[in-house]
């Protein structure tokens, strides 16, 4: 079974577990996490890019550099590998690019985030903008796009930093959400840096796809 296959099965079963994607520092630790019952794991430019480069996750590493540590990781376990794409690493025509890469290097899917390219901050940092919400979908809307013409089982998750946001705020991570399933066609939400279980039961009722925190 294709990798992008094997997590659809999983988001797609219905005995109500929870699907823990947890970070793979490098391929030795995800073969360890594999070992251990890990069912799917995330390669993200702070946690992996990180332990490779000492580099902080600032929009630093290149769309090559991301890919390539996720292709060892995805080579060396059967279990699903998700890609965190920050955002993007360019414009559309790089997030086409960046999605094509990802199939082909044996990724199961790809996060992209709302943040600007230039102005691209960790999460839990002060300051951090979000995008128009046009362009934001533009960005999704064209990473589906791209996904469907190779792997539809592809699967692109929508990171929504609007909650803390200076330009945000959680009416907006409302709206976002949604506007990130319905115009988007993301396959999976996620809620960045909820401030209350409160807080995520209402983002929860406002999609009807995927959702993470």
């Amino acid at each position: 079974m294709k990798p992008t296959s094997k997590l659809r099965q999983l988001l797609r079963r219905k005995n109500n577990n929870v699907l823990a994607v947890l970070g793979a520092p490098n391929a030795f630790h995800a073969k360890i996490m594999e070992a251990n019952g890990v069912e799917a794991c995330f390669v993200g430019t702070s946690i992996t890019g990180g332990n490779y480069t000492g580099q902080p996750d600032l929009g630093i590493l290149s769309m090559t550099e991301c890919v390539e540590f996720a292709k060892w990781i995805a080579r060396s376990v059967k279990i699903p590998v998700i890609l965190d794409g920050d955002t993007g690493h360019g414009g559309i025509m790089a997030v086409r690019r960046l999605v094509k890469e990802c199939i082909e290097a044996g990724l199961a899917g790809l996060r992209l985030d709302d943040q600007p390219l230039d102005q691209k901050r960790r999460t839990g940092s002060a300051g951090i903008s979000i995008i128009s919400r046009e362009d934001a979908v533009m960005r999704y809307r064209v990473a589906v796009d791209a996904k469907n013409e190779v792997d539809r089982d592809f699967v692109i998750m929508a990171q929504c930093y609007a909650r803390n946001a200076v330009n945000g705020g959680m009416a907006e991570l409302l709206k976002r959400l949604r506007l990130y399933e319905t115009g988007g066609g993301a396959d999976w939400v996620q809620f960045e840096s909820p401030h209350s279980i409160a807080e995520i039961k209402r983002a929860r009722r406002v999609v009807k796809a995927l959702f993470r925190r």
